[in-house]
């Protein structure tokens, strides 16, 4: 019986798909939406080293209201499904810190969209779906 399950949610069409799918799967099992800060994204937003810090945890904190926001919708979204849902954010590389948190918290299966958001890092399978459903210490399913 799954009892624990992690869906990787961005902003994208495919996580909120994701998102409905564990909803509806797993309406029983702890569902903990992952939505992860990649700070490669926010590095060198400025010229010099002092102003560059400054801007760079102001960039961090956009993306951590940005994070608490589409947690807030992902909570909603499960609430009209009527299932309460678990949220988290961290910071890191997307699907290192998605594979940890299945690793380090008991988790059961891992549910991804098929691509997140676009760009060059995210035009494959969904390379972060890849590497999750690679490096995964258990079960994942991919939702298109």
């Amino acid at each position: 019986m799954t009892e624990h399950v992690l869906v990787a949610v961005d902003d994208s069409e495919q996580a909120m798909k994701a998102l409905d799918f564990a909803v509806g799967e797993y309406p029983d099992a702890r569902i903990t939406a992952l939505h992860v800060i990649d700070p490669r994204e926010f590095y060198g937003a400025g010229g010099i080293e002092g102003a560059a810090m400054a801007s760079y945890e102001r960039i961090r904190e956009v993306h951590e209201r940005s994070a608490n926001q589409l947690l807030e919708v992902a909570r909603e979204r499960a609430a009209d499904a009527g299932v309460e849902i678990e949220t988290e954010s961290v910071l890191g590389r997307v699907s290192r810190e998605v594979v940890e948190y299945a690793d380090e918290h008991d988790v059961d299966h891992v549910v991804v969209g098929s691509h997140g958001r676009t760009g060059a890092s995210r035009i494959l399978l969904g390379s972060v779906a890849e590497r999750v459903v690679r490096r995964s210490p258990v079960p994942v399913t991919v939702v298109r």
